[in-house]
């Protein structure tokens, strides 16, 4: 039931998909996660060699790279998906949208401890953002196409830049994940932008006191 689920939940999301039978039997996202709860099932029991060997699989199949440590909620939305890595010891809560080229990676090279991060549910993180270390991003967060995110996020945020900076607190009802709109921004370049400001009020005003002189 588990699976036919997330097939309709991908149907439900992606207007490209006509279906969930064309989700089953075309998506790669989806059979990341057919395969990461094979392999899921083996490394619960110990054998842990045989469910990486499945996840390398499905790694050469799809392009998508799950360790079968990581912890995957329902309804995990894979969109296109390739280049997609979540480590060993990551944790994708219910509903969440991930695009391609996404990193949920370590820090470190310290082993039996918690180096990759959880991600709540109704999260939607971009393409080619890299989440990395211990972090928690919080339900309903959203991650800008291309950040960087090395710190928590808040709950119902949205995040964007090198180094992700928080450039929106979402007051909407409405789960981003499943909205499939993947923001982006700069925080650096507001930044800039808001000084540029301060510079030409400052010289309008320098400007006025010498016209009074």
């Amino acid at each position: 039931m588990g699976l036919i689920k997330d097939a309709r939940s991908i149907a439900r999301r992606d207007p490209a998909a006509r279906n969930a039978f064309e989700v089953f039997f075309l998506y790669p996202g989806y059979h990341a996660l057919i395969y990461h709860k094979i392999a899921r099932g083996f490394y619960k029991i110990k054998l842990k060699f045989i469910a990486r060997w499945i996840s390398q699989i499905c790694t050469r199949r799809t392009g998508i790279e799950i360790h079968p440590g990581a912890t995957i909620g329902e309804e995990l939305f894979i969109d296109h998906g390739h280049g997609v890595v979540i480590g060993e010891t990551a944790v994708v809560g219910n509903n969440c949208t991930i695009y391609h080229q996404v990193t949920l990676g370590g820090t470190g090279h310290e082993k039996h401890c918690k180096r990759h991060p959880t991600v709540g549910n109704n999260v939607l993180i971009g393409a080619g953002s890299k989440i990395l270390g211990p972090v928690t991003v919080g339900d309903n967060a959203m991650i800008g196409a291309g950040s960087v995110v090395v710190n928590d996020v808040p709950p119902c945020t949205t995040v964007t830049g090198v180094k992700a900076q928080v450039i929106k607190v979402c007051g909407e009802r409405i789960a981003p994940s499943e909205s499939l709109e993947q923001r982006t921004g700069d925080p650096f370049k507001k930044e800039l932008d808001d000084l540029k400001a301060q510079l030409e009020e400052l010289k309008r005003r320098l400007d006025k006191e010498e016209n009074d002189k």
